[in-house]
């Protein structure tokens, strides 16, 4: 089923997303990436979520935030799309919400709640929908995708900051 997703015709950008998942499954692909973030969370504390490794690059809390927004976005067009909605459905700078995001400005130990928190929510909306609701297709940021491709790029793009975190941040 992620193949079809792969092999489908969407973004190139989500497939890459889509291709960093190893599950077959939608939901244990994202119960895999919660156990990845809680042992990713053992590496940070409060004093290293401050780091940028450029001047030009986002504090890991602001990263993590940003995970966090997307997750919070993609789960809106999860649900419009399973609940048919027809129009397209608009992007977002993401520049501009880490930008103003305040994330420097909160605890890690409040981001690290927000996250769990906000990724119940995502398996429980994911759970809530109906094969016919995974295999609908909506328009988003002029891109087309599924329900259940939705699933895959929130676990997919979690995976891929995952990476970015240990190759330019945590490699000190």
């Amino acid at each position: 089923m992620k193949e079809e997703l792969i092999s489908a015709d969407f973004a190139a950008y989500f497939k890459n997303y889509i291709s960093m998942v190893e599950e077959d499954d939608v939901i244990a692909a994202l119960k895999k990436s919660t156990k990845k973030f809680k042992k990713l969370c053992k590496l940070l504390n409060e004093e290293n979520t401050t780091y940028r490794y450029a001047e030009d690059k986002w504090t890991i809390k602001e990263m993590l935030l940003h995970i966090i927004d997307t997750e919070r976005i993609f789960n809106y067009r999860a649900l419009c799309f399973a609940r048919n909605e027809q129009a397209a459905l608009p992007g977002f700078n993401h520049d501009e919400y880490v930008a103003h995001s305040n994330a420097n400005n909160r605890s890690f130990k409040s981001i690290r709640k927000e996250y769990f928190a906000v990724r119940k929510a995502t398996i429980l909306l994911f759970k809530s929908f109906d094969e016919n609701m995974l295999n609908k297709v909506g328009v988003m940021n002029g891109n087309k995708l599924s329900v259940l491709g939705i699933g895959f790029v929130i676990a997919g793009h979690q995976q891929h900051h995952i990476n970015v975190l240990h190759e330019k941040y945590l490699c000190q």
